[in-house]
């Protein structure tokens, strides 16, 4: 009874002194002019835009020093850029996008997270009044940036990981160390996907791609959730490259079948079939597309309602907002472990329902 007093009674004193640590900040900030407030605001979006974005380097973390300069740590990446020659140079010439990078005689600007090439003076020209499209030359761009150094990353421990998986049941019928955790995963999407959308009889040509687009989506999913702030499937282009992926294998694979159900549909009248082949053909181009948009708009709307929670805590400074505030990014970001593995799941899922659909055999009367 003693020490439940004791612990009811020291949770009631740190109450009362965060109480009024609290009275007190709440009586500086109502000193503080609404023009602060609004650039907080400001600061805090322009944070998560740049959290979403791709960069030329790997940022770990920053601050501001007693003299009031912004110091940052971290490690450059390379940048390779074609412009009447390969340029090859370390993204430390930026500083940031600070500075012009001179090389050969060129010099290039980091302009809202793209390069430019541009003059001595880092001018800028637009094409039109509203200063949102410039103008200036674009070289051909083959950076290393911080999404492909991740990518680079996940491959090589996919690579290791699955070859030290099928080395150990060249001796050993049971799985060992991280077989262990796989080899479920891989018999559910063998069992649970590939063979009741594709069927026996073909699954194992789409199994490889298959395995590989799931744990890769997943892998790199969890790792946007980490605080090294990599966001490789929020960018459309990855997306993109993924969904194409698939719209070729679907196209190169697909059957004689597949194609007449498409261009001249069976037991359908001939002018149905003239109308309906423009919309079928169309929809072998939707399907893709959707797996871009899905996999892209998701995981991106997940890391905006994230940054935006915990960036309420700065906003509201209290006991009461920002507990709440870090209580829901808790949940949500709990919430996002199940998003990551269920993004992976839903764009395996629909590949294998293509494929299924490419090589399905009918039986027309």
């Amino acid at each position: 009874m003693r020490r439940k007093f004791s612990i009811k009674r020291i949770t009631f004193l740190l109450f009362l002194v965060s109480f009024v640590s609290v009275a007190q900040h709440n009586e500086k900030k109502n000193a503080v002019k609404p023009t602060e407030e609004k650039s907080l605001k400001v600061t805090i979006k322009e944070y998560i835009d740049h959290h979403l974005l791709d960069s030329y380097d790997f940022g770990l973390y920053s601050f501001t020093n007693d003299e009031g300069k912004k110091v940052y740590r971290g490690f450059p990446l390379p940048v390779i850029l074609w412009d009447g020659g390969l340029k090859v140079f370390m993204s430390s010439k930026f500083h940031h996008g600070k500075t012009l990078a001179e090389v050969d005689g060129n010099y290039y600007k980091l302009y809202h997270n793209k390069i430019y090439k541009t003059d001595a003076n880092g001018t800028i020209t637009y094409d039109g009044d509203d200063h949102s499209h410039p103008s200036n030359v674009k070289p051909l761009d083959f950076s290393i940036t911080k999404n492909v150094v991740f990518i680079f990353l996940v491959a090589v421990l996919m690579f290791f990981m699955f070859r030290k998986m099928a080395r150990n049941y060249k001796t050993n019928a049971l799985p060992k160390g991280m077989g262990r955790l796989l080899e479920p995963i891989i018999i559910y999407i063998r069992d649970d996907i590939a063979i009741p959308n594709i069927g026996n009889k073909h699954y194992r040509r789409y199994m490889s791609y298959l395995l590989t687009v799931f744990f890769f989506v997943w892998i790199i999913n969890l790792l946007g959730l980490t605080p090294l702030g990599v966001n490789v499937t929020n960018n459309i282009a990855v997306t993109f490259a993924l969904a194409m992926i698939t719209y070729f294998m679907t196209t190169f694979t697909a059957n004689k079948n597949y194609w007449a159900h498409i261009f001249w549909m069976p037991d359908v009248p001939v002018f149905m079939k003239i109308v309906l082949a423009p919309i079928e053909l169309l929809g072998t181009i939707i399907k893709p597309f959707s797996l871009m948009i899905r996999l892209y708009a998701n995981i991106t709307a997940g890391h905006v309602v994230l940054m935006s929670i915990i960036g309420m805590m700065f906003i509201f400074k209290n006991w009461i907002g920002s507990p709440l505030s870090f209580g829901l990014a808790f949940a949500l970001s709990l919430l996002e472990l199940l998003v990551a593995a269920l993004q992976a799941y839903i764009f395996t899922m629909l590949s294998a329902l293509y494929f299924g659909s490419a090589v399905e055999e009918h039986h027309d009367h």
